[in-house]
């Protein structure tokens, strides 16, 4: 599973893991906007809820608002900013300094010859990068993998396989989110026997988890949240970062690892090769590589850091940790297919799988 390591491919691998489009609008539709000079502004690209929340508590405001940075923050989930990377690829000048983005979504965007390649020699923290997970264009922040989540007051017997959220037995108490569609699509592929190399046979099984479990649909993590507080849901598959901190809150929520393997993740951040402020990005990069921040990160949203120097407890470090047995077991994002085919799949996701 390890990539080439060539300038368009994100590091990343089982031994190294712990070792550790959507189609864009006319450009010429869009205003070119003036360079900023030298100056402390910056328009972020994030993830909106308790994620945007918790970044802006433990990382953007402490280390860079504080400081006299000024941060407009554009909220939106992945395809829409993706979109807005490559609509704005022929402009003199975009409007995000700052992108933050999964793994894959780097890779598409990196293809689509929208991100910076990253000068290490303006963000000192880099050395602290487990040098196994990083990558020309994107620099990782925090990891983890997609599990099972799980009612144990209502399933008392810990789910063993994502095949189980087909189970009747559950119908109607299986919950799903538009913001991870695409990890649907793949637990299903391997739920069917199939890879995240060909997901074929998955969006078949999620025709049938449409007649066996009638799932529940929502749009984004918290309300996926609210589902399990109120008993509404039963059980769902989310990251294992989710499951801890929702439990963590008193939700009656556990985790559990199927038997196929987690599927891996990596959040991180680009910077647009048409930013307008460079120089605050990069300080934005570098403020995020520092220890504290990465401790406290890893503390509000129990994913694991991406650098070698964030003290942490041994219990916190124990809890977000994969055992050797589970890291053998992750199954990591063939990019290039994912790439290709993201676009279509978000399009099935929504034509025929939410559809009545």
């Amino acid at each position: 599973m390890t990539k080439s390591r060539d300038s368009n491919t994100l590091q990343l691998s089982r031994r190294r893991f712990l070792g550790t489009t959507a189609a864009g609008v006319a450009a010429a539709a869009l205003p070119a906007l003036p360079a900023l000079a030298q100056s402390k502004d910056l328009v972020v690209g994030n993830w909106g809820g308790d994620w945007n929340d918790r970044v802006v508590r433990a990382f953007e405001k402490p280390l860079l608002e504080d400081k006299g940075y000024k941060i407009v923050r554009e909220l939106s989930q992945a395809p829409e900013r993706k979109t807005k990377l490559v609509a704005e690829k022929r402009l003199p000048r975009g409007t995000l300094d700052i992108a933050h983005l999964t793994d894959a979504d780097a890779y598409e965007m990196d293809q689509q010859e929208v991100l910076e390649k990253l000068d290490t020699s303006k963000m000192p923290n880099f050395k602290h990068v487990r040098e196994n997970l990083r990558s020309p264009y994107f620099m990782p922040w925090v990891y983890g993998g997609v599990v099972i989540l799980y009612n144990p007051k209502k399933i008392s017997e810990p789910p063993t396989s994502f095949a189980d959220l087909w189970n009747p037995k559950y119908a109607g108490r299986v919950g799903v989110i538009d913001q991870i569609y695409f990890n649907y699509i793949y637990l299903a592929a391997l739920a069917a026997g199939g890879t995240l190399k060909d997901v074929k046979p998955g969006l078949e099984k999620l025709k049938q988890l449409k007649v066996d479990s009638k799932p529940r649909i929502y749009p984004a993590h918290q309300q996926l949240a609210a589902a399990f507080a109120s008993e509404e849901i039963w059980i769902s598959a989310n990251y294992t970062a989710r499951a801890l901190q929702w439990e963590n809150d008193g939700l009656p929520v556990k985790l559990a690892h199927p038997k196929e393997g987690a599927i891996a993740i990596t959040f991180g951040v680009g910077i647009p090769r048409k930013a307008r402020n460079k120089d605050a990005a990069y300080a934005y990069l570098d403020a995020m590589l520092d220890p504290g921040v990465m401790a406290e990160m890893a503390k509000v949203t129990y994913y694991a850091p991406a650098v070698d120097n964030a003290t942490l407890t041994p219990e916190l470090s124990k809890r977000i940790d994969f055992t050797p047995e589970q890291v053998s077991k992750l199954h990591f994002v063939d990019y290039p297919y994912a790439a290709k085919n993201s676009a279509a799949w978000l399009e099935w996701w929504n034509k025929e799988f939410k559809s009545t």
